[in-house]
């Protein structure tokens, strides 16, 4: 089967490679969909630990497809089963794996992290993410390639759900890329008072609007007057920092209301990670800041039920399909922010 595999930085192949064997505790996937993300970018501009040249690693984790082999001491799955695939488990024995987080194991492994993933025609679910329950149903009306934008989608619910969005606030999201549109999604579904969206590239802030269409969008000149504008000198209840910018997250506490909650969505390069605050704003205005990382599989899983239901309709943020043999088209369109989620389908 063919496979894209990174080997070191900036080393991208696509190879052929042996069909996987699955054990009576296991699941074949034929893979439908994959999207490519943002940390499939920077794995191939950095490299990374578990990629190769003498063991190169099968990219991608936002995945959908059919069950096509089941083992024979699995339950519940059967072949033929439309499913989306949660990347991320746990060892299933530490604290944070008993208490659900799984995503949050110290010794957590993931597909196209560190095990083989999604940009390949097959998928190996090994025994651990069948019975943590890393596969979900997917209705038949949704397709594969939206339901491959399950998995980002459910990070953006995580942090939503750690931030406490609520009915009525007023959020502003930094960044109009495709996690920053899921956070728009999910407020205004989650009830949002108003929504206001601010990015460098006005283009990007302009394509955000055509598809969501009441969107507030703020150009960064004076970005702090507009925001108060906006909210009638308030500030902000919720401020979403969706972009790996550091002076973005130095200057959120600017926008804040009293008693406002800032989401410190994703993390920033490594030679950018330090970041000053000025923690008399956090103090006088009783301000909350959070982080999240990934997400939990009960999350993945109200997740995919909301996508299935029609109310968070990520097919809006699809720009483009390619096939495997156009990889690097739609790798190079992400790497320059070209549209928003380019997907590699397979028959």
């Amino acid at each position: 089967m063919k496979a894209v595999q990174l080997s070191g930085k900036e080393k991208i192949t696509i190879n052929e490679v042996p069909l996987p064997k699955i054990s009576e505790k296991e699941v074949l996937i034929k893979v439908r969909a994959a999207s490519i993300c943002g940390t499939d970018v920077r794995m191939y501009k950095n490299g990374y630990p578990t990629a190769t040249e003498q063991q190169p690693l099968t990219l991608g984790h936002e995945i959908a497809g059919d069950i096509v082999e089941v083992g024979s001491e699995v339950a519940f799955y059967n072949p033929g089963m439309r499913v989306a695939v949660a990347p991320n488990m746990g060892c299933g024995i530490c604290d944070a794996c008993v208490s659900g987080s799984t995503h949050l194991c110290e010794n957590y492994e993931a597909f196209g992290i560190n095990l083989p993933g999604g940009f390949a025609e097959y998928l190996l679910v090994p025994e651990k993410a069948v019975r943590q329950g890393n596969i979900s149903l997917i209705p038949d009306e949704l397709s594969y390639e939206e339901a491959a934008l399950i998995e980002p989608f459910s990070c953006v619910y995580n942090g939503q759900e750690i931030a406490q969005n609520y009915a009525g606030d007023t959020v502003l999201i930094i960044g109009s890329g495709p996690i920053g549109l899921m956070h728009a999604l999910l407020a205004k579904a989650r009830g949002a008072g108003k929504i206001m969206m601010n990015d460098l590239s006005r283009e990007r802030l302009m394509e955000a609007k055509s598809r969501i269409p009441d969107l507030v969008i703020l150009d960064s000149e004076q970005l702090k007057e507009r925001v108060f504008e906006e909210t009638s000198g308030k500030g902000v209840d919720l401020c979403i920092i969706a972009a790996p910018a550091p002076q973005a997250q130095e200057a959120s506490f600017d926008y804040m209301a009293v008693n406002g909650r800032c989401l410190f969505f994703g993390g920033l390069p490594k030679e950018k990670e330090q970041v000053r605050l000025n923690t008399n704003v956090l103090h006088y205005k009783q301000l909350r800041v959070y982080g999240c990382t990934r997400a939990s599989l009960m999350g993945y899983r109200t997740c995919a039920q909301l996508v299935a239901s029609g109310r968070i309709p990520l097919k809006e943020l699809i720009t483009q399909t390619y096939r495997i043999d156009q990889f690097e088209a739609a790798l190079k369109n992400a790497k320059n922010a070209v549209g928003l989620k380019n997907v590699i389908i397979f028959d």
